[in-house]
């Protein structure tokens, strides 16, 4: 479980194809120089996608990544020098400054259009409609694992404000329309589109 709070910027420094899975590993950053305090077999939230730390090295965390995971997120598409967003698992003692996230990427989405007012942006990202089902304006969405606050919803798409301080802290001041983002809707919204797709009606 994660919040969407995302600790640092990691980047990768290699990948290696096994059939149709990889290994990846990636440099931590300074922002997570703590790293001892991660052992293999932890959980990290990689652009969103939940994934357990398989060795540790010099060169970072190594992790593997199998084809469902490849067919439903970006981390296929990533190359070496690409940068990632990272967060550890959530402890029971941490503030729950975003919302709850599985880490269990939906879907991939990719950015519409982008919006500047003054230093504020405003994104669009085009979505299946599927996963607009489980949304509303003012809820919470996860985007490449970051959380944040759904502004507008249509059919296909959606937006979010996005502050100078996760452009800056975060993989989203890199984006470019076009872009393909892991998407995680909020689980509560998930539950609530199974709970009434059962209900019958009245006759």
């Amino acid at each position: 479980m994660f919040t969407g709070l995302v600790e640092g910027l990691g980047t990768i420094v290699a990948i290696e194809r096994k059939d149709s899975a990889i290994d990846v590993t990636i440099e931590p950053g300074d922002a997570l120089a703590d790293r001892d305090s991660t052992a293999i077999g932890d959980s990290v939230s990689i652009n969103g996608c939940c994934l357990t730390v398989i060795a540790i090295s010099e060169s970072g965390w190594t992790f593997q990544a199998g084809a469902e995971t490849l067919s439903r997120t970006n981390l296929g598409q990533l190359t070496s020098g690409s940068f990632v967003n990272l967060e550890r698992s959530l402890r029971p003692t941490d503030r729950l400054g975003g919302h709850f996230v599985q880490g269990h990427v939906d879907d991939q989405g990719t950015v519409e259009r982008i919006e500047q007012d003054g230093e504020w942006t405003t994104m669009w990202f085009q979505v299946p409609e599927r996963l607009t089902r489980q949304m509303v304006s003012k809820g919470s969405i996860t985007v490449d694992g970051v959380s944040l606050t759904l502004v507008e919803v249509t059919s296909n798409s959606f937006s979010v404000a996005l502050i100078p301080h996760t452009l800056q802290v975060t993989t989203l001041g890199r984006l470019r329309v076009g872009d393909p983002v892991n998407i995680e809707t909020d689980i509560i919204g998930k539950y609530l589109e199974k709970l009434l797709s059962n209900v019958q009606p009245r006759t």
